[in-house]
């Protein structure tokens, strides 16, 4: 049987969401259709990212035993976890919500937790694709000052999380 409040209760943030869309539409159809249209784009978009990150996903999953990921960035991993961390992101490809699976497997792999923390961030601020894209458009002094600020900062964003988490535990 379909228990009807745990779904209301589950997609409650969807179904506000759609209900708002749906009541712009109503007032001014322009700005509704603009709102399904780019609805439409961003779903395709997720649709062309997320299957082949998650075939990776179960690849390096089943592939790479927990043995390696603990001992290289688990909890005595030291720099070389750090690096480990911003390595991979350096290489990663697509948007931060492609991050997010790979952080579940992180996780289950026995990562520790301040390694997973500066591997999200540094995916944000220390993308390859995107460093290129920073150097043409902003130049070479600009990226490499940006990075000399942020790449210390996600190290320590990286630890005070872990500290702020460890310690409510």
């Amino acid at each position: 049987m379909i228990n009807i409040k745990f779904i209301l209760n589950r997609y409650k943030y969807f179904l506000i969401s759609l209900l708002i869309c749906i009541a712009i539409y109503i007032f001014d159809n322009n700005l509704g259709l603009d709102i399904f249209d780019s609805t439409k784009s961003n779903i395709i978009q997720m649709l062309s990212i997320l299957p082949p990150v998650m075939i990776l996903l179960g690849l390096l999953d089943v592939w790479v035993p927990r043995e390696y990921f603990m001992k290289y960035m688990g909890s005595n991993s030291g720099i070389l976890g750090i690096a480990l961390s911003f390595l991979i992101a350096f290489f990663a490809a697509g948007p931060m919500y492609a991050a997010f699976p790979f952080t579940a497997v992180l996780i289950k792999k026995g990562v520790k937790f301040s390694n997973i923390i500066i591997f999200l961030n540094a995916w944000c601020v220390t993308k390859f694709s995107t460093l290129l894209f920073e150097i043409g458009a902003l130049g070479y002094k600009f990226t490499i000052a940006r990075l000399l600020i942020d790449v210390p900062g996600v190290i320590i964003m990286g630890y005070i999380v872990d500290y702020l988490v460890n310690k409510k535990k």
